[in-house]
């Protein structure tokens, strides 16, 4: 694969032949971690564990703190007791008000599919060329597989938890040149120039994302 980087690299940065990758490479639909390995071609063995490494110790605690400090809604509330396995009945009051619900990325950024069900139709039906996870499993307490769907097609994810899984998604962006939604741009700009340093003095990076930024690194 590493004989190989230069060759797919050429072909997701040109418009004519970006969906190509997948024809003349194949195993990426078929083998896991083929993504995570030219991620790691690209940004080195420093970069590539940087999320998985740091998230649960140095990031989580402060990210669900300032989310405390948003706007409530049912959905983020429901979000941080998952995050923190707070008991149902919890509750907590906040100021801030979100650019996109919680919800609404959350389905930006994850969907579920039941084991039972036509992932074929799942895939024709969907909207949008963003990537995004595609849990498989048979409730959403039991997912079975992670893919990172591309384009309409499914490349098997390595990891077997959802933050590996977002890892991967993350990753797939710049393995396949493919830019952020929109409507997610904060988030991954903050994934990007926070946890893994990757181009912060180029990045335009918007003054919420600088604040944030600055706090969880304090």
């Amino acid at each position: 694969m590493k004989v190989t980087l230069q060759h797919r690299q050429d072909l997701v940065h040109d418009p004519q032949r970006t969906t190509d990758v997948f024809k003349t490479f194949p195993r990426f639909l078929d083998v896991k971690g083929l993504l995570n390995q030219d991620f790691l071609l690209l940004f080195g063995d420093e970069t590539a564990p940087k999320l998985l490494e740091k998230w649960d110790t140095a990031f989580k605690p402060k990210v669900i703190k300032e989310a405390k400090h948003l706007t409530q809604s049912s959905e983020l509330c429901r979000l941080l007791r998952a995050a923190e396995k707070l008991a149902e009945n919890d509750d907590s009051t906040g100021r801030k008000r979100a650019k996109i619900s919680a919800s609404d990325a959350v389905d930006k950024i994850v969907h579920f599919h039941k084991s039972c069900c036509s992932i074929d139709e799942h895939l024709q039906g969907r909207v949008g060329n963003q990537p995004y996870i595609l849990a498989v499993g048979r409730t959403k307490n039991r997912i079975d597989t992670f893919y990172i769907v591309v384009d309409k097609r499914l490349i098997p994810c390595q990891a077997s938890s959802s933050l590996g899984a977002f890892d991967e998604l993350f990753k797939s962006h710049y393995v396949f040149n493919l830019s952020y939604d929109e409507s997610l741009v904060q988030l991954y700009t903050f994934i990007q120039t926070t946890i893994y340093n990757i181009d912060v003095a180029t990045t335009d990076e918007s003054p919420r994302v600088c604040e944030f930024r600055a706090k969880v690194l304090n």
